[in-house]
C-alpha cells in the first residue's frame, strides 16, 4: 500500500447525507455552522428569564419598601391623629388582621389546589384537623407574634416612626443570638461585627438632647420610655418566634400558607383573649368597631397582608436587597416624620446612629465568597 494511502487510511468518519468533507455540503452549499433552532429558543428563554427575575428583584425591592414604610407610619399616624369620639382599639385591630391572615391564606390555598373547593377542604382536614399535635405546635409561637403585633402599637403610640424604625433593627440582633442557641448556627466575624455596630448605632439614636426632649413633650403622644420598652421587648419577642417558627418550618412539609393558617387562627383566639382581658369594659360600651375609619382598615390590612407579602416576595430577594429596603424604609420614615408628621427633629446624633444601623444592616447580610485560583479555559 502507498505511503500516501497509509497515511489516510486511520481517518473513519461518519458524516450526516449530503455532507462533504471539507466542510461544505453536497450540493456546494455555505460551511458556516447555524444554530440548531431549539438551542435559538433556549437562549432566547434563557435570556427572558434573566430579564424578568432582574424585574422580580426590583419590583420585590419596591413591594418590600413600601410595606415596611407605609405599616409604620400609617400606624403612627392613626394612633396620634386627633378626631372626635373614641380612638380605635389596638386590641381589636390585631385581632381583625389575623382574621384577615386567614382569609388571605386559604385563598392562597385554594389558588394552590387549581381553585377545587373539594381538594380545598381535604386538604385543610388533613394538615390542620388531623394533624392536631402539629397545628399546637404553633400555639407558641402564635402567642408571641400576638403580643408582638400589640406592642407595635404600643411603641408607635409613644415614639416617632423614625426612632422606632432604627430602633426595631434589634430584632437582627435577638434574631442572631436565638438562631445560634437554637438551631445551632455559626455566624462569621462579619456578622459579629454588624451586631455590635447595630447595638452601638441604635445606642446613638436613643441617645437623649435637649430638643429631642422639648419635642417630646410638644408632640408625643405619651412617654418616650413606654414606647422603648414596647419595641425592645417586641424585638425579642420577634426573634424568638422568627427562629421557633423556623425550626418548625424545616421538622416539617407543611406549606407556609397552611402555618400561616394556623398561626392565625391560634393568633386570633390569643388576641380575642386580650380584648376581653384589656378592653372587655369599653367594647361592651362603644362596640367591638369603635373609633374604625378608612385609616384604620388601611393599618390592619397592611398589618394582616405585610407579611404574607414579604413572604411571597422574600425568594426573589437577596440580603443584599433586604438591606437596601430595609435602609430606604429607615431614610423615607426620618423624612416623612420631619416633613409630613412633624413629630420628629434629626439630630446629628440620631444620623450617626443611623448611619451605623444601615452598615450593621448590610454588613449582616454580607457572605464573602471564598477566592479561589481562576480555572483554565
Amino acid at each position: 500500500m502507498p505511503a500516501e494511502a497509509r497515511g489516510r487510511e486511520p481517518l473513519h468518519l461518519t458524516l450526516p447525507p449530503g455532507t462533504h468533507p471539507a466542510g461544505g455540503n453536497a450540493r456546494g452549499g455555505d460551511a458556516t455552522v447555524k444554530p440548531a433552532p431549539g438551542a435559538a429558543r433556549r437562549a432566547a428563554q434563557a435570556n427572558e428569564d434573566k430579564t424578568m427575575s432582574a424585574n422580580l428583584k426590583y419590583l420585590s425591592l419596591g413591594i418590600l419598601v413600601f410595606q415596611t414604610t407605609s405599616l409604620v407610619l400609617t400606624m403612627r399616624y392613626s394612633r396620634t391623629l386627633k378626631e372626635e369620639g373614641p380612638r380605635y382599639l389596638s386590641s381589636t385591630a390585631v385581632v381583625v388582621a389575623e382574621l384577615l391572615k386567614i382569609m388571605a391564606c386559604i385563598l392562597l390555598v385554594y389558588k394552590d389546589s387549581k381553585c377545587s373547593l373539594r381538594a380545598l377542604n381535604r386538604i385543610l382536614h388533613d394538615e390542620i384537623l388531623n394533624k392536631p399535635m402539629e397545628t399546637l405546635k404553633l400555639a407558641i409561637p402564635s402567642g408571641i407574634y400576638t403580643l408582638q403585633n400589640n406592642l407595635l402599637y404600643v411603641a408607635l403610640s409613644n415614639l416617632d416612626a423614625a426612632t422606632y424604625q432604627v430602633t426595631y433593627q434589634l430584632k437582627i440582633l435577638t434574631t442572631a443570638l436565638f438562631s445560634v442557641s437554637m438551631l445551632s448556627k455559626k455566624l462569621g466575624v462579619y456578622q459579629w461585627l454588624s451586631l455590635v455596630i447595630l447595638m452601638t448605632g441604635v445606642a446613638f439614636v436613643q441617645w437623649p438632647s435637649d430638643s429631642q426632649e422639648l419635642d417630646s413633650k410638644e408632640l408625643s403622644a405619651g412617654s418616650q420610655f413606654v414606647g422603648l420598652m414596647a419595641v425592645l421587648t417586641a424585638c425579642f419577642s420577634s426573634g424568638f418566634a422568627g427562629v421557633y417558627f423556623e425550626k418548625i418550618l424545616k421538622e416539617t412539609k407543611q406549606s407556609v400558607w397552611i402555618r400561616n393558617i394556623q398561626l392565625g387562627f391560634f393568633g386570633s383566639i390569643f388576641g380575642l383573649m386580650g380584648v376581653y382581658i384589656y378592653d372587655g369594659e369599653l367594647v361592651s360600651k362603644n362596640g367591638f368597631f369603635q373609633g374604625y375609619n378608612r385609616l384604620t382598615w388601611i393599618v390592619v390590612i397592611l398589618q394582616a397582608l405585610g407579611g404574607l407579602v414579604i413572604a411571597a416576595v422574600i425568594k426573589y430577594a437577596d440580603n443584599i436587597l433586604k438591606g437596601f429596603a430595609t435602609s430606604l424604609s429607615i431614610i423615607l420614615s426620618t423624612l416623612i416624620s420631619y416633613f409630613w408628621l412633624q413629630d420628629f427633629v434629626p439630630t446629628s446624633v440620631f444620623f450617626l446612629g443611623a448611619i451605623l444601623v444601615i452598615t450593621a444592616t448590610f454588613l449582616y447580610g454580607y457572605d464573602p465568597k471564598p477566592t479561589g485560583n481562576p480555572t483554565k479555559a
